[in-house]
């Protein structure tokens, strides 16, 4: 089967600023470990014949040491406005059932949490706000450069994309038994498909 989706996401983790799973590292959060959300909306996409775009869906971690030692704890949350058929043709993507990259991740998955529906949505503003259930709410705050732009990232060796904005987000979020106060974040348009794995995320979640 062949799949694609593009469109945006925002993600929290409870890393200090910056995260270092992007470049293989240990995660630098107060207990050892990488726990985080990110919420993505899919602008367009597609698992063969089922339409995905428009859905959001959250996908929560935990990092217990740096990305490539494997042992991940992920799972994700649906959007409940999504049909059946969309929440399961994600889980699928996700769990690294239809190829691509995800399949390349699910080699590092140490346990696997399932899917499971709730409200998830992103709200595009000055500052996107991510929302997944009654337990995650967080708002991207773009770290500022020189020029007064964001400051970004590009090229990392683990990404959700080619170049992503990183900032902040608080606040204490918890998804799928997963608990943390939020302190790094970023942001970016994303695009992945089965085919095209060398666009698609390299390793953060």
């Amino acid at each position: 089967m062949s799949w694609e989706m593009s469109g945006t996401y925002v993600a929290n983790c409870s890393c200090a600023l910056l995260c270092p799973c992007p470049v293989d590292g240990p995660p630098n959060g107060p207990d050892g470990e990488c726990r985080g959300v990110a919420v993505f909306h899919i602008e367009n996409g597609r698992l063969d014949g089922t339409d995905l775009s428009g859905v959001d869906f959250a996908f929560c971690n935990v990092f217990p040491a740096n990305l490539t030692a494997g042992n991940w704890k992920v799972g994700a949350v649906v959007d409940d406005g999504a049909s059946d058929g969309q929440a399961d043709a994600v889980g699928r993507i996700l769990h690294g059932d239809e190829g691509g990259p995800f399949a390349d991740f699910a080699a590092l998955y140490g346990e696997w949490l399932g899917v499971e529906r709730a409200r998830v949505a992103i709200t595009n503003g000055g500052n996107p706000t991510a929302v997944a259930g009654d337990g995650v709410n967080y708002t991207f705050e773009p770290a500022l450069g020189a020029d007064g732009g964001p400051t970004t990232v590009k090229n990392a060796m683990f990404a959700f994309g080619p170049e992503y904005m990183v900032g902040r987000a608080s606040g204490h979020q918890m998804l799928m038994g997963i608990e943390f106060d939020g302190i790094y974040a970023e942001s970016a348009d994303f695009s992945y498909a089965s085919e095209m794995a060398e666009t698609a995320p390299k390793g953060r979640a």
